[in-house]
């Protein structure tokens, strides 16, 4: 495992870690023995960066990962995310109270004195215009709730703002071969700032897996289903905000680029860490063989310029009218 520094924390994280929102819920059956395998065999292939948030099953997804963390040894980075329990999702709700509140609470799930890093949970774009939001989270270093505190955005908007605010360590956005414009501008100026960027999403819902086709199903409490058009949340968390039918060409081209002995998934991962402002890709899984399929990408050989470009060339014709504007 190849790991890299985390913004102007003192952490150095693997570039591979693993997201947890699959083993709290909505993305279909997931079983917790199977949960707790997976995490245990991803801190065995050098995973020290796990990525949740306290609303991932209702604090399921937390309470599994202390569960797994009592039995371990190794140094392990816990991030998780707050405000997304507020109803409504409303900008008044990111205060100082709620704010506590909700550490409070991961604090509890996660068994532990002090969070390792949090982040405001896509907050309205609004927020990022208040900064009485980021002096709340600033008490909460001082009180030794957190130890950092970033933030996770739908919007490079958002991202440019977040990172205005001095102690804003890290930015979590979407980023994969389908969603390239933070590269474009948000990356230049995170590295100016040496703010530590999460690349979330990264397989984007799995459709740059290469597993998926048109007649694939999803099950009812699997937002593939339920938020193909927002009806839930910001439809760019699902499928990255492409049109699945779209998507599929897509990969049809990119599979293209697949090495000999590796997966589109692998692939997917490798051409994020193509770009060094990115920290680490953080792809979820729920079982071992996904754990593994996941770190082994940090194996694969860099992409040359003419596979990064046929990438882009790809990116251009079927995905760049959909996304690139909107966030």
């Amino acid at each position: 495992m190849n790991y890299r520094t985390l913004g102007r924390t003192n952490y150095r994280v693997s570039e591979i870690s693993f997201g947890a929102w699959a083993i709290g819920g909505n993305w279909g059956a997931v079983d917790d023995d199977e949960s707790l395998k997976a995490l245990h065999r991803a801190i065995d292939l050098g995973v020290n960066f796990i990525d949740t948030a306290d609303v991932y099953g209702d604090g399921r997804s937390e309470r599994l990962i202390a569960q797994a963390l009592k039995d371990r040894s190794e140094d392990v980075i816990v991030a998780t995310k707050a405000g997304r329990r507020l109803d409504p999702h409303v900008a008044d709700g990111y205060n100082a109270e709620n704010l506590t509140a909700f550490i409070e609470r991961s604090l509890r799930n996660l068994e532990t004195d002090c969070l390792d890093l949090v982040q405001l949970h896509c907050p309205p774009t609004e927020v990022y215009y208040r900064p009485e939001v980021f002096a709340a989270l600033d008490d909460l270093v001082k009180a030794g709730k957190i130890r950092y505190y970033g933030v996770s955005v739908e919007k490079v908007e958002e991202a440019l703002k977040a990172i205005e605010y001095p102690n804003v360590q890290t930015v979590q956005i979407i980023f994969n071969m389908f969603r390239h414009r933070p590269a474009d501008l948000f990356f230049r100026e995170a590295k100016a700032r040496q703010v530590g960027i999460l690349a979330r999403v990264p397989l984007a819902s799995g459709l740059l897996s290469g597993k998926m086709r048109a007649e694939t199903t999803f099950a009812a409490d699997d937002h593939r289903n339920f938020n193909r058009h927002g009806e839930a949340f910001d439809v760019g968390e699902t499928f990255s905000g492409v049109d699945y039918e779209q998507g599929l060409a897509a990969v049809e081209e990119l599979r293209a680029l697949v090495p000999e002995n590796a997966t589109m998934a692998q692939l997917a991962l490798r051409w994020i860490l193509m770009f060094d402002a990115v920290t680490c890709a953080i792809p979820g899984a729920k079982n071992i063989q996904q754990v593994e399929d996941n770190v082994h990408a940090a194996e694969l050989p860099p992409l040359t310029d003419e596979q990064m470009a046929v990438v882009r060339d790809v990116y251009d014709r079927y995905i760049r009218d959909q996304v690139h504007h909107r966030w």
